[in-house]
């Protein structure tokens, strides 16, 4: 990428934003950000006990996320967030507009599959239907892309890589 954008990594539990994140930004030559990390205690209490987030429970997280975001404009970086509903997209651009997301996208078996073999993460397989049933895909006219999470992490980071290189170039790039 010829500009320094923050990247957000996005997608239901278990597509592996907190492995492709890293990678990413390894490639990008920029820090990475768990995001995860910004939620607060409360919000992984109620995950770790089965219970979907509301959208009240998500604006502080994504509002950190965004301050994070922003603070890295100009800089770039890759911070991880589900961003399953346009509404949390909008909230971030709203804070940090010339964020680009990456969507991890995947088959719910091949998802299921992998949060049922990951160790030491608080989001149980159980959450996983409400998470496709909140998921709104990226519209046309938000900056981003969707990349397969089939096969190992480094193709699906490739795969990132060459579609961001794609947006990057694209004349009909989402105005931000």
């Amino acid at each position: 990428m010829s500009t320094p954008h923050v990247v957000v990594v996005m997608g239901v539990a278990g597509t592996g934003k907190t492995t492709i994140g890293p990678l990413l930004a390894a490639r990008l030559g920029v820090p990475y950000a768990e995001g995860d990390d910004f939620h607060p205690p409360a919000n992984i209490a109620k995950m770790s006990a089965g219970t979907p987030l509301t959208d009240e429970d998500r604006w502080p997280w994504l509002d950190a996320i965004g301050a994070w975001a922003n603070g890295r404009a100009g800089l770039g970086g890759v911070v991880s967030s589900s961003a399953l509903k346009r509404a949390y997209r909008d909230r971030l651009r709203a804070v940090a507009p010339d964020v680009v997301f990456v969507h991890l996208t995947g088959d719910r078996t091949l998802i299921e599959d992998r949060m049922t073999h990951r160790q030491g993460h608080f989001m149980p397989t159980a959450l996983l239907d409400s998470q496709f049933a909140t998921l709104q895909p990226l519209e046309p006219d938000e900056a981003g892309v969707a990349v397969d999470v089939s096969g190992s992490p480094e193709e699906i980071t490739a795969r990132a890589m060459d579609a961001l290189r794609n947006l990057e170039r694209s004349p009909a790039r989402p105005a931000r």
